[in-house]
């Protein structure tokens, strides 16, 4: 497949697509049931975290899931689900004007985790790739280039004033200053992160997870991105936690480990994060406006159609 992956089958394809709708398809059963976010993303992991993963994801267990960071990222996209649900479905909650700081807080903090491990990786010294807590990384300035693009996307994240629910049926968390710049920025970031950081696992956590998020948010339900972020990847973690083998042994595409591959996608990573920056400062000297207070994209045609999509109004 070319400088990022070893080749695949039919089947692994087959494996990929099956992946990418089953994470669609259950974060479609979370979004429009609550009992079903209920049982998903509250009963469920309670019950693996007690009877399963003590086992599965145990500290140094061959596959890698016994990390710190596997274990924060579980419980900090459970926690994103949970907090969405309850601004969603509760209003008293939802009109309290600092409730709103809760969505970009959750998400700088899972995009700040991932750039203390690009960080790390860095500072392990693997230079020519090495095997560290069981998965394979290769250190370089590939690292400080995706954790500085990481950053900068934290800096990005604008207009949580004007999160909404919809009034549809399904209630979700509708935030229409999310558009399509920082999503595409973001996807870029993340992606990298994932080639950095667990390699050969990308393929599945980078690659299909992210579509998973990106195209409900442009074909099924505009808006709701970062909702539909938090289900599909509190959905990945909660299952590689508790078949940790999967990526590594079941349906394994491992990456080329070649070091220009690395650097290419930090690259387009760095370059996307530091054009979303300059547009959005742009913006807001234009504009005169606050970030803290306004909404960035009100005047967009990609603003507007998700405004007009949920039935909501200005």
């Amino acid at each position: 497949m070319g400088l990022l992956y070893e080749s695949t089958d039919v089947m692994g394809w087959g494996i990929w697509i099956f992946v990418l709708f089953a994470l669609m398809a259950f974060n479609e059963f979370s979004r429009t049931t609550k009992w079903g976010g209920i049982a998903l993303f509250l009963i469920l992991p309670i019950i693996l975290t007690i009877f399963v993963w003590p086992t599965t994801a145990a500290p140094g267990n061959e596959y890698g899931t016994g990390t710190w960071f596997n274990w924060v990222k579980t419980y900090s996209a459970l926690a994103g689900c949970l907090g969405f649900m309850a601004i969603r479905y509760y209003p008293s909650i939802a009109k309290k004007k600092w409730v709103l700081w809760f969505p970009p807080g959750i998400l700088a903090l899972n995009i700040l985790e991932a750039c203390i491990r690009d960080f790390q990786v860095y500072m392990y010294g693997a230079w020519d790739g090495a095997y560290i807590d069981n998965l394979w990384v290769m250190s370089g300035p590939w690292n400080i280039m995706n954790g500085i693009a990481g950053l900068l996307n934290i800096v990005a994240i604008c207009g949580w004033v004007g999160i909404k629910i919809s009034k549809d049926k399904s209630k979700d968390m509708i935030w229409p200053d999310m558009i399509w710049p920082w999503i595409i920025a973001y996807d870029l970031w993340n992606f990298a992160y994932v080639y950095n950081c667990i390699s050969d696992h990308s393929f599945y956590a980078g690659f299909a997870l992210l579509l998973a998020c990106t195209i409900p948010s442009f074909f099924i339900k505009k808006g709701a991105w970062l909702q539909h972020r938090a289900h599909t990847l509190a959905l990945w973690i909660m299952f590689i936690m508790t078949v940790p083998s999967f990526a590594d042994r079941l349906a394994p595409v491992p990456s080329t480990h070649d070091p220009r591959a690395f650097f290419i996608v930090s690259l387009v990573s760095l370059l996307a994060n530091i054009a979303l920056v300059a547009y959005q400062f742009y913006r807001i000297r234009k504009l005169k406006l606050n970030p803290l207070k306004d909404e960035i994209y009100v005047d967009t045609k990609a603003y507007k159609e998700i405004m007009e999509d949920n039935g909501l109004s200005a």
